[in-house]
C-alpha cells in the first residue's frame, strides 16, 4: 500500500503540501481541483499545474478525488451525454498527465451527509457526526443552514453554497429516480467512460454512500457487499472497481467490512480507513483512528486488506479538531497525521507477523 492525504489545493486547504511531506511514510496526495464545477472538463494545462505544485513539494499525486458527476448523469436527463463526453476529456486528460485513479461518486444531491461538524467528545476535542432523529426533524432545504456556522470558513466538499441553494430544485429533478433507475445510470456512465479507462489504466473507484442508506427519501444504491458486486458484474471490467471506505460502508453495522474487502479481492482501487463510535445504530461520531477509541476493530479492517494483497493508495479519512487547530471539519493535520502513522503501524505489525510465520 502507499500511504497519502487527501489535499485540496493550496487556494482552499488548511494544510500544506510541506505539512503533508513531514508526516512520516505519506509520499502522496489524493487531490482534485476544487474549484471546478460538475460536468467541466478539466484542461491538461491545469492538471499539469497542479501536479507540478505536488511534485515540486517532494509528493506526486496518487489519485484524484473527485472528478465530481453532473446531476443529469445521475438522473438520465437531457444533457447527460454532453457531460459524459466532457467527463471522458477529463479522464483522457488525467491519463495524459499519467494519473490512473479517480474515485468518485454517484450520491444523490447530497455528498454526504452529517448533522453535526463539531459534536463534543469527552477529551475536549470535536468530531463529525450524524443521528438520524436530527435529520427526520429538518426538511430538506434547512440541511445546510444547519450545519454551516461549523465550517470554520471553508467550502465543504458536496455542501458548496451555490449547490446547496439549488436544493429544492434537485430534489425535483430526482423525484422519478429510485435505486433501480440510479443503478441503470450508472451503468450507462460507466460503459461510456471503460474504453478510456482501459486506454490509459485510469481505475475507476466508486466511493459508497454515506450514511448507507435513504436520507430523505433519496435513492442510496453503493451500500452494502450485494450492491457492490451487482455494480462490478453489470460492466464486468477490471479498471471498474471500488474506494473501500471503512466509515462509509460502516455506518450500517450490517456491514461485515474484513469480510467485504475480502470478497472485493482485486476490485479495490483506494481505501479509506477510519473508525466510528455508536451510541445507537443510528447515532455515531467519527472516532479517532485506533481501534480502542470506537466501534470497528481496525486491526482486522487492515489485514484484510493485506491479506487481499491490496498495493494501492490507502489514507486516513476524518479527523477530530484537535490542539486548537482551525481547519476544515475532518480534514486537519494533527488528527490526520496521527491516523496515518496508527495505520502504518498497524500494516507494519502485520507484515512483519506473517513475515516470520
Amino acid at each position: 500500500m502507499e500511504m497519502t492525504l487527501r489535499w485540496y489545493g493550496s487556494k482552499f486547504d488548511t494544510v500544506t503540501l510541506q505539512q503533508i511531506r513531514q508526516i512520516p511514510g505519506v509520499t502522496g496526495v489524493i487531490t482534485t481541483l476544487y474549484d471546478t464545477q460538475p460536468g467541466e472538463v478539466w484542461s491538461r494545462e491545469r492538471i499539469r499545474a497542479l501536479k507540478d505544485e505536488v511534485e515540486a513539494a517532494g509528493l506526486h499525486i496518487a489519485g484524484i478525488e473527485s472528478v465530481n458527476i453532473h446531476d443529469d448523469i445521475k438522473i438520465g436527463a437531457g444533457r447527460r451525454d454532453e457531460y459524459i463526453a466532457n467527463y471522458i476529456q477529463t479522464l483522457e486528460n488525467l491519463g495524459l498527465e499519467d494519473i490512473h485513479l479517480v474515485c468518485y461518486n454517484f450520491m444523490p444531491v447530497f455528498d454526504w451527509t452529517r448533522t453535526e461538524l463539531a459534536r463534543v467528545l469527552p477529551d475536549g476535542s470535536t468530531a463529525l457526526a450524524y443521528t438520524q432523529e436530527a435529520v427526520d426533524a429538518l426538511v430538506p432545504e434547512k440541511m445546510f443552514e444547519s450545519i454551516a456556522g461549523d465550517m470554520n470558513g471553508t467550502v465543504m466538499p458536496g455542501w458548496e453554497p451555490e449547490r446547496m441553494a439549488r436544493v429544492k430544485e434537485l430534489f425535483a429533478a430526482y423525484k422519478d429516480v429510485d435505486d433501480e433507475k440510479l443503478f441503470a445510470n450508472l451503468k450507462y456512465f460507466l460503459e461510456a467512460i471503460m474504453p478510456v479507462c482501459n486506454k490509459y489504466d485510469i481505475k475507476m473507484a466508486i466511493h459508497p454512500d454515506d450514511p448507507a442508506w435513504s436520507v430523505f427519501g433519496l435513492p442510496r444504491i453503493i451500500i452494502n457487499e450485494e450492491n457492490i458486486l451487482r455494480m462490478m458484474k453489470m460492466v464486468d471490467d477490471p479498471h471498474n472497481g471500488v474506494t473501500f471506505c471503512s466509515g462509509s460502508y460502516g455506518t450500517n453495522l450490517k456491514n461485515d467490512l474484513p469480510h467485504m474487502i475480502r470478497s472485493l479481492k482485486g476490485r479495490i482501487h483506494f481505501a479509506h480507513v477510519r473508525n466510528l463510535k455508536f451510541h445507537s445504530p443510528t447515532n455515531f461520531e467519527e472516532a479517532p483512528h485506533p481501534s480502542a477509541c470506537g466501534s470497528f476493530d481496525m486491526y482486522e479492517i487492515v489485514k484484510a486488506l493485506y491479506d487481499i494483497g491490496f498495493t494501492g493508495p490507502i489514507r486516513p479519512d476524518h479527523g477530530r479538531s484537535i490542539w486548537g487547530e482551525v481547519a476544515m471539519p475532518g480534514y486537519g493535520l494533527y488528527d490526520r497525521a496521527l491516523g496515518a502513522t496508527y495505520i502504518e503501524g498497524l500494516w507494519e505489525a502485520i507484515e512483519k507477523s506473517e513475515a516470520r510465520k
